[in-house]
C-alpha cells in the first residue's frame, strides 16, 4: 500500500481567521451565534460580490454544522431527522450577523493574481464558536453539533 500526498506550488491555498460572538444562557445551554466574521486572503479579488457570497454561503453551512445539524439514528439503524421538522436547517431569518473582510495580497502565480475562495469558509466556523463558548461560559466542548444539552452537562463538571 502506498500513500502519498501533493500541493501544487504554483496554486497556493487562501488563508482565513474566524470569529464568532455568541449569547450563552448558562442554566439551559442554550447558545445563539449573534455574529460571524471571516478575514480572508484569497489573493485579489476580482468580483467581491461573488466573493464575499461564496464566503457568506460558507459560513451559513457551517453554522448549520456547528450548531444544530445532527444525524441520529433510532435503534434500528433508521435516521431519526427524516424530513425538516426533525432535522434543522438554518432559515434565513436565523442567520446571525455576518462580515467578510478580504485581506487582498498578490498571487505571482495567477495572471490575476487570485487564490481561491473555494472550501476555506467551512474550516473555521465550529471552532470560532466553541472558543466563543468557552469564553463565555467555561463549557470546553469536544464535539459538533454544539447542542444544548452539551453545553449544559459541560458546565456541570
Amino acid at each position: 500500500m502506498g500513500v502519498a500526498s501533493y500541493v501544487s506550488p504554483v496554486s497556493p491555498p487562501p488563508f482565513a481567521a474566524q470569529f464568532a460572538e455568541v449569547t450563552v444562557d448558562s442554566e439551559t445551554g442554550q447558545v445563539t451565534v449573534d455574529r460571524l466574521v471571516m478575514a480572508v486572503d484569497s489573493g485579489v479579488i476580482v468580483n467581491p460580490l461573488t466573493a464575499s457570497g461564496q464566503v457568506e454561503g460558507g459560513m451559513t453551512q457551517a453554522l448549520g454544522y456547528a450548531v444544530c445539524e445532527e444525524m441520529r439514528y433510532d435503534g434500528s439503524g433508521r435516521a431519526i431527522e427524516r424530513d425538516f421538522d426533525r432535522y434543522h436547517i438554518f432559515r434565513a431569518n436565523e442567520i446571525p450577523a455576518l462580515e467578510t473582510i478580504f485581506v487582498e495580497t498578490y498571487e505571482p502565480s495567477h495572471p490575476f493574481g487570485v487564490k481561491a475562495v473555494a472550501e476555506i469558509p467551512m474550516d473555521g466556523v465550529a471552532p470560532a464558536i466553541g472558543n466563543a463558548i468557552l469564553d463565555a461560559v467555561g463549557a470546553d466542548l469536544h464535539s459538533i453539533p454544539t447542542t444544548p444539552e452539551k453545553v449544559w452537562r459541560s458546565l456541570q463538571n
